[in-house]
């Protein structure tokens, strides 16, 4: 199959190598601090092709990505902890599903543009969640985190900031992220593939785009140590701000 199949009818050559560009330094700021990939893809992206199919692309890379780490995830995970968490992404997942699948494309950037906003002002704050362990606190997170995730694969921040200011091992909290985040990232393909939002041009498409932002995992993996993480990070929460200006719909007619 030619490269020109791969790519969905609906997107553009131009907007095919914007994408991949785009995923690249996605890739690049995963790999290197471990966070900031949907909050700088998904409104860029998403003013080059529709919403509903850059966050299934946006899973399809991930889910495939992640799925090596859950193994060992599994082992020194707080299982009892993160299954409380992952039964409010069971609920919230398929509520910001259904939204993607019903709002006009527009009206959908505006609401990611929202979201990636808000979460990165929470990232910017350094909130850690330092209370007592309660039930409700744990679920209504995974249930915000899952919604997120549902609608735009952004579900990062509220996750992490939470299991990061537990008065826990380090390995432990890393174990308890990527074991929440594989549950919700499944619960996001089981609710993705019952609207119809993953679809075959999806699939193909991450045939092309997953390479790409697997080399910037890659190299930004290799390039943590080389300059200072503090420094990267105020890099990465820059492209998020200057993801989400761009990406805004208001400035169609100007950028695109």
């Amino acid at each position: 199959m030619s490269l020109e199949g791969l790519i969905p009818a609906s997107v553009s050559l131009t907007a095919a190598i914007a994408i991949c560009a785009i995923a690249f330094v996605s890739g690049l700021a995963r790999g290197f601090s471990g966070f900031g990939s949907a909050l700088i893809f998904m409104p860029l992206a998403s003013s080059m092709a529709a919403p509903q199919l850059v966050a299934a692309l946006l899973l399809i890379i991930d889910f495939i990505a992640a799925a090596p780490l859950v193994p060992n995830a599994w082992k020194q995970a707080d299982r009892k902890a993160t299954a409380v968490m992952v039964f409010g992404a069971l609920i919230g997942v398929p509520i910001g599903t259904y939204f993607l699948s019903r709002l006009e494309p527009v009206t959908t950037r505006w609401i990611i543009s929202a979201f990636v906003l808000a979460l990165l002002l929470l990232l910017l704050s350094g909130w850690r969640y330092r209370g007592k362990d309660h039930a409700a606190i744990s679920v209504g997170i995974g249930g915000v985190s899952g919604f997120c995730s549902g609608l735009a694969q952004t579900g990062g921040p509220p996750i992490v900031g939470y299991w990061l200011g537990r008065p826990i091992a380090s390995n432990i909290a890393r174990a308890n992220i990527l074991l929440f985040f594989g549950a919700s990232d499944f619960f996001s393909v089981v609710s993705y593939s019952l609207t119809g939002l993953i679809t075959m041009d999806a699939i193909k498409f991450s045939l092309v785009v997953g390479p790409v932002y697997g080399i910037g995992v890659w190299l930004g993996a290799s390039l943590f140590g080389r300059a200072s993480e503090s420094l990267f990070r105020a890099i990465c929460y820059a492209l998020i701000a200057m993801a989400v200006i761009a990406g805004l719909p208001a400035l169609d007619g100007v950028l695109r």
